[in-house]
């Protein structure tokens, strides 16, 4: 399994309970620019997935469950839908087919002299009157580490994204999985990919918001749990 964080994420966005699921081989990279990760921002989910797809073949991994939440969401998309061979699943987490980003926090994010309240703006999509408090500040403190154009750069590949038009291609197990209150990534986006792509299940995390899965870990864990059981394993293939 593949995890694949979202906008100015790194691999500790995935809680322990995820990053070291029971009886599952569990790679959490940060991707290109983030965290220890090093290199330029991408500006689109296509690079990112292209960036995935080289840390496979430099690790030597064929197949894998890509699970993503939002950016991290679209990149396991994109790996489904132009790398299937490589695909052996998806779990999509408070994510879109499209993840548009509200225009004032775009621009925002595209000037130095404004980057700190598109930061603040975002942020406070993503954590809601549900949020507790320290992970609100978490979650914060954890965006104002991350550089201004890394940022943007994130949030410019999530408003360029748009698969609307390819779900129904897909042909992999799939999990959706959404918090009741996230008001970046609403549940009808979680609702709308359930529906196009072919035999995907949903799942619903009452009174979760976008970060669900630090919000709720336990939970989630126990989902991709059930789930992985559903997909076949060869090891080697």
């Amino acid at each position: 399994m593949v995890l694949l964080h979202g906008v100015g994420g790194d691999c500790l966005s995935w809680p322990p309970q995820i990053r070291r699921l029971a009886d599952t081989r569990v790679f959490a990279p940060d991707l290109p620019g983030h965290g220890k990760s090093s290199g330029p921002a991408r500006q689109s989910v296509d690079d990112h997935a292209r960036a995935v797809v080289d840390l496979m073949n430099a690790i030597g991994i064929w197949r894998a469950v890509f699970v993503g939440h939002s950016l991290g969401g679209a990149i396991a998309l994109t790996l489904a839908l132009d790398y299937p061979d490589r695909t052996a699943g998806l779990g999509l987490v408070s994510t879109g087919a499209r993840l548009p980003v509200p225009a004032s926090i775009l621009e925002g994010a595209a000037s130095p002299s404004t980057a700190a309240f598109a930061m603040q703006d975002f942020h406070n999509l993503v954590c809601g009157p549900q949020t507790s408090a320290s992970l609100a500040e978490q979650n914060l403190k954890q965006l104002t580490t991350v550089r201004p154009t890394l940022l943007y750069a994130d949030l410019l590949a999530c408003d360029r994204f748009d698969v609307t038009s390819r779900l129904d291609s897909i042909r992999t197990p799939v999990l959706v999985v959404c918090g009741t209150e996230d008001k970046l990534t609403p549940p009808r986006y979680s609702s709308a990919l359930a529906a196009s792509i072919p035999g995907a299940a949903l799942q619903t995390i009452d009174g979760a918001g976008h970060l669900v899965m630090l919000e709720q870990p336990r939970r989630l864990a126990k989902l991709l749990s059930v789930f992985l059981t559903t997909i076949p394993y060869t090891p080697g293939a």
